[in-house]
């Protein structure tokens, strides 16, 4: 058994009807042969996985009345067949179909009395490839641990290397009075956890805003109880920043979400970014974000709904120093940062960015990531939980502080092999919530970059013309820069024949 942290029990926490906290990736590949099965392959490689990776086999347990977090276990009734499904579309086959597909599955809550991932094998795909899509609750893994996954799927040669499979025990499933146990040492401990927690936060925001008459009496209260928890602290040097507390302008997906999704994608040349990223002396993530504050600027314009100042965009941030003991649990913060769509000019809105990002990166330094996750740790379960329902309830009646959350995932630059198949894209596929029906991430692999657009169904419906809005947003920076395309414009969109 092993308790789940605070920060993973919050993706929990967080779902509710509308809401769900699983992210997922689509992965397109080639076929090695005609003769290759797609779905025997992934059975058999998943399989030979599950007694090497945890999180696979593991199912939660519920401490009785949500008094602490819950646990994992190894499940005793566990079915891979549940777990991996089949599925073709119909002819044509064509992204958008493929997207549909993706759209409805994320739609759907993933089953808490099992192991909470499901892999879909998708045939049928126009152009004879197939793909695959990996459904995993974020409570299980993060972005990072998502990488150490992949890689176990995959092989760096078409030959590979067959994994071993592991043989493992299941977990007796614990009684009510055994949570409640081990409840009851938890809470023991939690008052001077809290207390200490409290105090530290004390300490981090007044140094930070210059407050220093109470700096040393708090770090003096905040010795006494490290030494009487018996945990060490290492506190961050302090620069002054602002955090965005302000309410974020109104956007039309900036409203309560409903349960059902749409999913876009496209894929660009990453050498046209890198040749971008030179242009204005920046690097790629500030040529993506670049690009999403042009892209949503010409989206609000289209519908008449461009606010007169920044939007607000979330960007996450791992926090891993690869030095954790369990890579299996969440390791991410994130940052918030202006985005400059009210800025007519390209190049202004590359060079707001910049600033922007460079500022942002500060908040982690006012309040330390860690900092963070230990709230989240001592937070009640039924308090986290009741929190999140507020929020939910709010979102139609006030501006959360950000709009949008856009993510850059940057992926391996050899090719990967599935059981000879090679893979050709990996799309990332991420989750939204209320107030913020709008989420843009990008993936790189080999020379490709790779956005997936997942939003609302009702409150962004023409989603095909965003993502469009990204591809466009490049040539207006090629435009505007005057930088030598690396590949022409107009490629295919994702190299999987013809829209649908």
């Amino acid at each position: 058994m092993k308790q789940l942290s605070g920060l993973d029990a919050s993706f929990l926490n967080l779902e509710t009807r509308t809401t769900v906290g699983h992210v997922a990736g689509l992965s397109i590949y080639e076929r090695p042969n005609d003769d290759f099965e797609p779905y025997a392959a992934v059975y058999e490689r998943v399989g030979s996985m599950i007694g090497h990776v945890p999180p696979l086999r593991r199912r939660l347990v519920e401490v009785p009345f949500k008094l602490d977090h819950p646990w994992w276990i190894d499940d005793p009734h566990f079915d891979l067949d549940y777990h991996i499904r089949h599925l073709g579309l119909a002819p044509p086959g064509a992204a958008d179909q493929l997207a549909n597909q993706v759209a409805r599955i994320s739609s759907r809550h993933l089953d808490r009395s099992r192991p909470l991932w499901e892999l879909y094998v998708i045939e049928g795909l126009g152009d004879g490839r197939w793909a695959t899509l990996w459904k995993t609750h974020h409570a299980t893994i993060d972005g990072a641990s998502g990488v150490i996954l992949m890689n176990m799927l995959t092989d760096t040669t078409p030959e590979g290397e067959p994994i071993e499979s592991l043989e493992w025990t299941p977990d007796e499933e614990p009684t009510e009075m055994e949570m409640l146990s081990h409840t009851i040492k938890s809470l023991a401990m939690s008052p001077l956890k809290a207390a200490r927690l409290q105090v530290k936060l004390a300490r981090i925001l007044a140094s930070k805003s210059g407050i220093s008459a109470v700096t040393d009496q708090l770090a003096d209260l905040q010795d006494r109880l490290r030494s009487a928890s018996g945990e060490k602290d290492h506190p961050r040097p302090a620069d002054r920043v602002s955090l965005p507390l302000t309410p974020a302008p109104p956007t039309p997906w900036n409203e309560p979400i409903s349960a059902a999704r749409r999913f876009a994608m496209r894929s660009t040349s990453l050498e046209n970014l890198k040749r971008l990223k030179t242009a204005v002396d920046g690097s790629v993530n500030d040529v993506v974000m670049a690009i999403c504050a042009g892209a949503l600027r010409s989206y609000l314009i289209k519908h008449d709904s461009l606010p007169e100042g920044p939007l607000r965009a979330m960007v996450p941030v791992s926090i891993r120093t690869g030095d954790e003991a369990d890579p299996w649990t969440n390791r991410v913060s994130s940052i918030v940062c202006d985005l400059p769509t009210h800025l007519d000019d390209p190049l202004e809105r590359f060079s707001a960015c910049q600033v922007a990002m460079a500022n942002a990166k500060h908040q982690l330094d006012l309040v330390p990531a860690d900092t963070l996750i230990d709230i989240a740790q001592t937070a009640s379960p039924v308090v986290a939980t009741a929190a999140t329902r507020l929020v939910s309830r709010l979102a139609g009646r006030v501006n959360l502080p950000v709009n949008v959350v856009i993510s850059n995932v940057p992926g391996p630059r050899v090719p990967l092999y599935l059981e000879g198949a090679r893979l050709d894209n990996y799309i990332p596929v991420s989750m939204v919530t209320d107030g913020v029906g709008l989420n843009i991430t990008v993936h790189s692999y080999l020379d490709r970059l790779d956005f997936g657009l997942i939003s609302d169904r009702e409150l962004i419906p023409d989603l095909w013309d965003l993502v469009d809005m990204h591809v466009d947003e490049i040539e207006v920076l090629f435009e505007a820069t005057g930088a030598e395309w690396a590949e022409p414009p107009g490629e295919p969109a994702l190299r999987i024949g013809q829209d649908g």
